[in-house]
């Protein structure tokens, strides 16, 4: 059986982020799971430029303009379905991470997404604004989701985690992850 692949999205290219501490976690979460090829993709190795052009990604007829969006694109392009880790920033989610979703727009059609979070209140209003983005790309976006409250407070003064501070989440983590793994095999199956 081929394994679904699975890309978890570090949605924050800030300094001395968070973002990277869950990404690993449900990284390694994702890769206990069977039948799931798991990757990371760090914006940080895709800098792209702010989206600036006069047409949507959808009318593009001979690829995208940007070499650095079209190495972006076929790596999104061979993905069964998506996490993104996100920060919540006053209330929603980063501007990096918009610009990272409107580049593209085929690639993203028809695969599931779910969301890791965090901020003060786990990043909940950035994955509610995420979701009608995702809609729009004619993603789907999962009910299931883990958030991460106070992360400030998870970490030594070093910024490294504290030992078993992520236990918590594993069953949220599990029910997340079962989750996406159906809808990834039910619409790669409708992809056909």
């Amino acid at each position: 059986m081929i394994p679904l692949k699975i890309q978890i999205i570090i949605g924050s290219t800030r300094e001395g982020r968070f973002g990277d501490k869950p990404a690993n976690w449900i990284f390694e979460e994702a890769k206990k799971t069977e039948g799931v090829e798991a990757e990371l993709l760090d914006m940080r190795d895709y800098p792209l430029p702010f989206f600036d052009q006069p047409i949507s990604p959808k009318y593009f007829k001979n690829g995208y303009p940007n070499e650095i969006v079209g190495k972006l694109a076929i790596k999104i392009a061979e993905a069964d379905g998506f996490i993104i880790v996100t920060p919540e920033y006053n209330h929603g989610y980063p501007a990096v991470l918009k610009n990272t979703l409107d580049w593209i727009y085929y690639e993203w059609n028809n695969k599931p997404i779910g969301f890791v979070s965090y901020g003060t209140v786990g990043g909940a209003r950035a994955v509610e604004q995420l979701r009608q983005v995702a809609i729009e790309l004619q993603m789907a976006p999962i009910r299931e989701a883990v958030h991460i409250p106070l992360p400030w407070t998870l970490i030594d003064e070093k910024g490294n985690l504290k030992p078993g501070v992520l236990e918590p989440f594993k069953p949220a983590a599990e029910n997340f992850l079962n989750q996406l793994i159906w809808w990834a095999k039910a619409l790669k199956a409708a992809r056909g």
